[in-house]
């Protein structure tokens, strides 16, 4: 069993169960994009979660279970092993500590950039790990995945008749978007049944300050959404198919429309859970501001900001806090 190196487990976080198990609901919205009216439930999905899922999609299985293969391989290894790929700086291998600001997690990650330029090597030195193997991974299953975010963006472009339909997906094809990838592990946690109705916290609760967010993990639950109505509920796992997030930039450009989704993930106190996240982000001069057409002639709820302004800003946080906040008009 791969684990984390462990210190007292009481000084993670925890959350208290305060919905009823299994707290599954079977009406997360399903994409379908194969089918000729997806524009109109993807924006329908966004409004009302921030979030929905993928299915027939055109992503290659091969593409995800290489990479799949990849990670496992790479999580196996021992801990001082690992750690030759860190400190995440932000990139490489980080393990609990998640960002600057005292936030943890019982969890250990890969974090890459997705430019074509960005150097392996941090992974040569792991015993058993071939960095061109992984940087071949990567690199076929984020164009896929890339291709598809755009796909979808273009069609939420449709559904909300703006034009042209490439205003949100240009900014990922941008060869400057600043985009990342992120591998996520979350080993069993035995330990956490001598808390009775609690959880141990994974990745605490926050929203994606990009544009949009592709996951997928491996068939251990533990992702949970934030609903409207202050509820949090669990979300069945689906290896063969994507989940996508609504991020702060996309609320941003629909004058909040759509909502940037609150996210978590639970630990499993038998399985891991392993996860893939493309965060498709703008350039970073991009100036990010609610777009004229979707104005209706209604006020702008937020101040025109660079994504360098907002990344620089979101970094400067703790995960749950409220980042947008800061770039609110008071009206």
């Amino acid at each position: 069993m791969v684990v984390l190196t462990k210190p007292a487990i009481n000084h993670f976080p925890i959350v208290k169960n305060s919905f009823k198990s299994p707290s599954y609901i079977n009406d997360i919205p399903v994409i379908d994009l194969s089918k000729p009216n997806s524009k109109n439930l993807i924006v329908n999905a966004c409004e009302e979660f921030g979030f929905f899922k993928v299915i027939n999609h055109d992503v290659p299985m091969e593409f995800i279970s290489k990479l799949d293969s990849e990670a496992v391989k790479f999580f196996s290894s021992s801990l001082s092993e690992k750690l030759k790929a860190g400190p995440a700086d932000p990139f490489g291998y980080g393990n609990k500590k998640i960002g600057q600001n005292g936030d943890i997690g019982w969890v250990e990650y890969i974090l890459l950039s997705t430019n074509s330029e960005f150097n392996y090597q941090k992974f040569a030195s792991v015993l058993g790990v071939n960095p061109e193997n992984i940087r071949a991974a990567v690199n076929d299953y984020v164009s896929s995945v890339k291709k598809m975010s755009c796909e979808i963006l273009e069609m939420l472009a449709e559904g909300l008749k703006i034009h042209p339909t490439n205003v949100f997906s240009k900014l990922l094809m941008d060869e400057k978007s600043d985009s990342v990838f992120r591998l996520n592990h979350y080993p069993p946690c035995p330990d956490i049944q001598e808390f009775n109705a609690q959880n141990l916290i994974g990745f605490g609760e926050h929203t994606d300050p990009q544009i949009i967010s592709i996951l997928r993990s491996n068939n251990t639950s533990g992702l949970q959404i934030l609903l409207k109505n202050g509820h949090w509920i669990s979300v069945p796992s689906d290896q063969n198919s994507f989940f996508v997030n609504v991020g702060d930039s996309l609320q941003v450009m629909t004058n909040g429309r759509f909502k940037s989704v609150k996210h978590r993930v639970l630990t499993n106190s038998v399985k891991s859970r392993l996860s893939m996240i493309y965060f498709g982000g703008p350039p970073l001069s991009e100036k990010i501001a609610p777009l004229p057409s979707l104005m209706e002639g209604k006020d702008s709820l937020y101040k025109e900001f660079t994504w360098f302004e907002y990344k620089k800003s979101a970094y400067k946080t703790r995960l749950a806090d409220n980042r947008l906040v800061l770039f609110e008009k008071s009206l």
